[in-house]
């Protein structure tokens, strides 16, 4: 028992308990519904690893015990991605906590909500290069949404209270716990908070938009004659599909989405014109260029979304939604600015549309639409056959049709494009490093996603260069028993760096040919533990994929595909996002 409660007339009052600051730790993590923590111990965060031990003996919390910091940072991400829960990891102090800065950087590029937790040196000792001392708090400044030094062990589950809180409001993001080791140790009249009693007087994200720009952008909606939403992530994280879905239907608006957005919307609804930017669809990326009203739903204007920026819907007049006032703007003044939860904007919207009585009218788009249906006939995203081996379109088609309600994690590179082409994903089901594009991401972050998601199918599509960053998490997968399914589409290169250098570096393939030191990924598996195929004839493709589904335990498939292949369409860099590299023939009426 934390805490005691004793009758005192009418009431009760809770009289506080003796406990260590790690004892608080977990426990507050146990309060706000952390099932399971990702991390490695070490030195400095032993403490809150004793206190752990506890816990997992009692059945409150389970611990996930990863091969190296960086992919426990991936594995909470991809738990954090599939669920929308606050992702949880550990590790120690020095090389510990450095090993995490890439998946802390990732998570906060694409507004994921993480609590990290990190040992540190005694409090004496710090500032000293004490042995395994980082600034872990200075060095993650500039990628976390807030961080902390606990001083004093009753601090602690106030700090975790506000970590979670912050963590996943207004925009998500991450936030950092770093725990000196004394501070694990030491013992205080420890009194619980529960989750949400808060009280944080600077901290007051704005959900509800201002009704008047509400207005505005009604009144640009109903004038408009070829209006496109443009949907990012932070529809996903305000789960905001249904709302996407009214609004689009309502007006007859079509719809497309960014990397980070795949999954908002339905791509088989006949609004959609799937994924825009430098490897979007040819037609998503002609309407962004000729529409008059771009209504940007939770997106950031990223510059691999816009091409060259002042061309980027240049013909269009914009509504911008986003619940970060420090989006709105930054890349592209709106005409009708909105700060707010992009969920409750909607819905504010929908109930405004409903007291004006604004009737669908689906006349007003009808030819804007007809277009787009044109440009999608005659630019069509293109499957290739080769004579002599498989292309990885064919693989990642072959995926979409036995798996089409998979959650699917990627690495980086021309198989995350490919996979962002063809596959069909519902909502968080499209788990994959976007704005800083880390390679290693895949496994690791569909491991998180599986320990969340377990009677789930949880896909990881890799490449050969991105799998060999966190292999090592294979050594995971056996331990637990974790039932990843990992596709590598191999062509023996790092593939986008090499489609790069052919286009623009005078094919001067420098040190992007990986088939030197390759390992022979079916018998690492096997190392492992794990069960480990090869494909590499076409005829093979649809049964071991099929095998590879069936299978109950974690599996590796390594598919030998056409070394050479390109990923197109593609904006080079400095154009706009009609001028498309490797655009398809039109197909003849």
């Amino acid at each position: 028992m934390v805490s005691t409660s004793v009758p005192q007339s009418s009431q009760s009052i809770t009289i506080p308990q003796r406990h260590t600051g790690a004892f608080a730790l977990i426990d507050s993590l146990c309060r706000h519904g952390v099932e399971y923590i990702f991390g490695y111990p070490g030195g400095a965060i032993l403490p809150i690893y004793d206190e752990l031990y506890r816990a997992e003996a009692r059945g409150d919390i389970q611990h996930i015990l990863v091969r190296h910091e960086q992919g426990a940072s991936h594995a909470a991400d991809g738990y954090a991605r599939a669920t929308g829960k606050v992702g949880v990891c550990f590790a120690t102090s020095g090389p510990g906590a450095t090993n995490l800065v890439t998946g802390i950087a990732t998570a906060q590029m694409d507004s994921i909500p993480l609590v990290v937790v990190t040992g540190q040196v005694t409090r004496g000792a710090i500032g000293t290069d004490a042995f395994q001392e980082t600034d872990i708090f200075g060095i993650t400044l500039p990628v976390v949404k807030n961080s902390y030094v606990v001083r004093h062990a009753s601090d602690m589950a106030r700090i975790v209270a506000e970590a979670f809180h912050i963590a996943s409001t207004g925009r998500p993001g991450v936030v950092l716990i770093d725990v000196p080791k004394d501070v694990g140790l030491e013992e205080f009249d420890y009194t619980p908070i529960e989750p949400g009693n808060t009280n944080l007087p600077g901290y007051r994200p704005t959900v509800k938009g201002n009704p008047r720009q509400i207005n505005a952008a009604i009144d640009l909606i109903r004038a408009s004659h070829r209006p496109l939403l443009y949907v990012g992530g932070g529809a996903i994280a305000a789960n905001a599909h249904e709302q996407i879905k009214a609004l689009a239907e309502h007006f007859q608006i079509p719809v497309t989405t960014t990397l980070m957005g795949l999954g908002a919307f339905d791509e088989h609804h006949p609004l959609s014109v799937g994924m825009l930017g430098m490897h979007g669809t040819a037609y998503a990326n002609f309407a962004v260029s000729e529409c008059d009203l771009l209504i940007a739903v939770g997106a950031r204007f990223d510059d691999r979304v816009t091409g060259k920026l002042d061309e980027f819907a240049s013909c269009a007049k914009v509504i911008h939604i986003d619940i970060d006032p420090a989006e709105v703007g930054k890349n592209r003044a709106p005409e009708v600015p909105i700060v707010g939860d992009v969920t409750k904007v909607l819905e504010q919207i929908k109930q405004r549309i409903e007291e004006l009585n604004i009737a669908t009218n689906s006349e007003r788009t009808k030819s804007w639409l007809d277009k787009i249906h044109l440009w999608q006939e005659d630019y069509p995203l293109v499957v290739p056959h080769p004579e002599h081996s498989i292309s990885p379109q064919e693989v990642i088609v072959e995926l979409a049709n036995q798996a089409p309600n998979a959650y699917y994690t990627t690495d980086v590179g021309q198989h995350q494009m490919w996979a962002a082409q063809f596959l069909k994903n519902g909502p968080r089901r499209w788990i994959s490093s976007s704005g800083l594009g880390t390679m290693g991401f895949g496994m690791p972050a569909a491991m998180g996603a599986k320990v969340a998601l377990p009677t789930e199918d949880v896909i990881c599509i890799s490449g050969d260069a991105s799998f060999q960053m966190n292999l090592q998490e294979l050594g995971t997968l056996a331990h637990y028993g974790i039932a990843v399914k990992t596709v590598i589409i191999n062509n023996g290169w790092q593939g986008m760096v090499r489609q790069w250098q052919q286009a623009f570096f005078g094919e001067r393939y420098s040190c992007s040919n990986m088939e030197l030191g390759m390992p022979d990924f079916e018998l690492l598996a096997k190392a492992y533990g794990i069960k480990g195929m090869v494909i590499r004839d076409r005829s093979e493709l649809k049964d071991a994929i099929a095998q590879m589904l069936a299978c109950q335990e974690p599996i590796l498939v390594d598919v030998r595909v056409t070394k050479d292949e390109n990923c197109y369409p593609m904006i080079a860099p400095g154009k706009s996002n009609d001028q498309m590299l490797g655009l398809p023939q039109k197909t003849q009426s």
